[in-house]
């Protein structure tokens, strides 16, 4: 039998005529239509001569039919590279270089700037659902065979990076995000009966395989909106069950007069994850609203790893213990042995949801396992006495803002290359919307008339809106240790209450 993540999904519809999804018009997609669309799609990609194994290069807006496509991806047994719509050209240039995609499927708007670094074909797929691909699909039958799969083979790979270097395709398998699903189905209680207001972007794993794909496992249901708007959201949630976020859903939520308990009801179940939800938020949110919001932990390469408990305390602060098929162990981060509980160390996972390695980089994945095959998160922590995971910091320099990686040595290249910049380091800062902010410090060459505003204009056109700094600041010379590095802990110390005072609107909307 066939270990196709989508022929798992076929297998479990037995109610084609069930709503999987309603849009943000109104429109109503059921089990039946999610099928026959997903199987057109994988007969367009066919018809375009993706082979099984070929990567389908993704950056298009949140749509319906962006659902379609990624599970027909999978049906066609190619594999899915989704990419952030904030890319530049020029950030997308690396990924089509190291990935080597059959097919680019991009908005119709972002083709001139595209089709230039493309090799491969280019389709387009827009907003309104319209686009060469979804033309393309409709001409299609929905007979087609889901393509046999076995459960290593690849079906999607995800770019992350440390904060060194260039980014890396994180390499997952139909039974990493098939075993994942089923045990957040099982651990989360979600049912048919649930109906997820889906607020988040598809091109990560939190909406796409921890929202759509274990939803539609499940046989559940999603109010489908474009994007995050709280005040949208709170309107919608006397429709649903439950509220996957990140931290700064659930500030920019209590920031909502109309959010209160009565209103919030019929919810089951708010979930946070992808940066760090601060224990004063989880704190207000349950004094607000009765709910006391589950946060996970999980990565790129591993999708979920561990829960706050449904049934029992859900400690703010805390990540919870690991799901049923997950080991973790606390462990020197240099010798790699187990430490004892309480003790703080490097925080190492091994299950079937862990991931197969780095595209194309044997050295990155060799030096990411242990020989006993636990991965090496990069993350610090300790275990409690009740067995509650603590995430207590990183052993690397990355940068969480809103739930998105920031890799500061990308952002200090570009920064580098600006007329009049000697040299710069990129911090993160506290920041009390997006859970850290992006810092730079530059230190000009002699003589350069460099502004904070200048710099950001310098790297807006290279850079997504997100990683762009939110407070730049100038020193004459940046913090080095005898060996010559920059001390980025005391930079850290320095600028820790950049954001502690009223961000305005300036900032916090950069």
């Amino acid at each position: 039998m066939t270990e196709n993540f989508f022929a798992a999904l076929d297998r479990r519809v037995t109610a084609p005529e069930r709503r999987y999804l309603t849009d943000n018009a109104g429109e109503i997609v059921t089990y039946g239509a999610l099928l026959q669309n997903s199987r057109q799609y994988a007969q367009a990609l066919t018809s375009l001569g993706a082979q099984p194994g070929d990567r389908v290069a993704v950056q298009t807006d949140k749509t319906v039919h962006s659902v379609f496509l990624f599970f027909g991806t999978l049906a066609a047994g190619c594999v899915y590279l989704p990419l952030n719509t904030a890319y530049t050209a020029h950030e997308v240039k690396y990924f089509l270089e190291d990935a080597e995609p059959a097919i680019l499927i991009c908005g119709a708007k972002n083709l001139p700037e595209l089709a230039p670094v493309a090799k491969q074909g280019v389709m387009t797929l827009d907003s309104g659902d319209t686009g060469t691909i979804v033309d393309l699909a409709a001409m299609q039958t929905a007979d087609f065979a889901s393509i046999d799969r076995n459960a290593d083979d690849l079906a999607a790979i995800l770019y992350t990076s440390g904060t060194t270097g260039l980014s890396k395709g994180a390499m997952l398998s139909h039974r990493n995000l098939l075993s994942n699903a089923l045990t957040l189905i099982d651990t989360w209680r979600i049912s048919p009966d649930d109906c997820l207001l889906h607020a988040l972007p598809i091109y990560h794993t939190h909406g796409l395989f921890v929202g759509a794909g274990t939803m539609a496992l499940a046989g559940a249901s999603m109010i489908y909106l474009p994007r995050f708007d709280a005040a949208e959201v709170l309107r919608r949630l006397p429709e649903a069950t439950m509220l996957m976020g990140v931290p700064t859903y659930y500030s920019r939520l209590l920031a909502e007069p109309g959010l209160d308990k009565a209103f919030v009801s019929n919810i089951r179940l708010f979930i946070s994850g992808s940066a760090p939800l601060s224990a004063q938020s989880h704190k207000d949110f349950q004094k607000r609203t009765g709910h006391a919001i589950l946060e996970r932990y999980g990565m790129t390469e591993t999708n979920m790893n561990t829960s706050n408990p449904y049934d029992r305390e859900r400690r703010p602060g805390a990540v919870g213990m690991p799901l049923a098929d997950v080991e973790l162990r606390i462990a020197d981060p240099k010798a790699g042995a187990e430490l004892s509980r309480g003790e703080t160390g490097s925080i190492e996972i091994r299950g079937p949801n862990v991931f197969r390695g780095y595209w194309r980089n044997q050295e990155k994945t060799a030096a990411a396992f242990r020989r006993d095959g636990f991965f090496i998160t990069g993350d610090l922590g300790r275990i409690d006495e009740d067995e509650y995971l603590w995430i207590v910091g990183r052993d690397k320099d990355l940068i969480i803002s809103g739930g998105f990686n920031v890799y500061p040595a990308e952002v200090e290249n570009e920064l580098d290359a600006i007329d009049g910049v000697a040299e710069s380091a990129v911090i993160g800062a506290p920041h009390p919307d997006f859970g850290e902010g992006v810092v730079a410090v530059v230190v000009p060459r002699e003589a350069a008339a460099l502004t904070e505003t200048a710099i950001i204009d310098s790297l807006s056109g290279r850079l997504a809106r997100y990683k762009l700094p939110k407070q730049v600041f100038f020193s004459a010379a940046l913090p080095r240790n005898t060996m010559g590095k920059v001390q980025k802990n005391n930079l850290r110390q320095t600028y820790r209450e950049t954001f502690t005072q009223d961000v305005g609107g300036t900032i916090a909307e950069r």
